[in-house]
């Protein structure tokens, strides 16, 4: 089955998921709306396939080492991947990192659908990019091969467009 990417300016479809940020009762799955950032902040979708798998584990050290460079763009990075919110926890711990990992776990992959992300014959979601502007379009989309690492250069570069 082949991907359908959603299009660049459309609205981005809302979603509430579990994260790996400590919840009011101490436990992972502080629950992170997409509206939260609308106005504030650009959204970078990092949508990947598994925690803890090689290509993976690399691209969100390399978010956690260019954090402050994503800020001062005005932009927040959530990492979406079908993983629980509890592994996501123990990934994020184990990587230091300080945003948040979005479990789109149940029903499995619903949000990588509705973004046309998802890929079914796999059960999970396949290595995209998906920037969501402030005012709640979106702006960027790019798929990568699941062994291709995105580069964060570029996704900075294209952040300094949306001033």
């Amino acid at each position: 089955m082949a991907l359908d990417p959603i299009a660049v300016g459309v609205e981005a479809p809302e979603f509430e998921l579990h994260s790996s940020l400590l919840a009011a009762n101490g436990k992972p799955g502080k629950k992170i709306r997409l509206s939260d950032y609308r106005g504030k902040q650009h959204v970078i979708l990092a949508f990947y396939p598994l925690d803890f798998s090689p290509v993976c584990t690399g691209e969100n050290s390399c978010f956690q080492k260019m954090f402050t460079d994503f800020e001062a763009a005005s932009a927040v990075v959530l990492g979406i991947s079908v993983d629980s919110s509890w592994t996501h926890a123990a990934f994020a711990r184990e990587l230091g990192l300080a945003h948040p990992l979005l479990a789109d776990f149940h029903p499995k992959g619903e949000v990588a659908k509705q973004y046309g992300l998802y890929l079914e014959e796999s059960g999970m979601t396949a290595r995209a990019t998906v920037i969501v502007g402030k005012d709640g379009l979106v702006k960027y989309v790019k798929v990568q091969q699941i062994p291709e690492p995105r580069s964060n250069r570029d996704l900075l570069a294209f952040l300094k467009t949306l001033s």
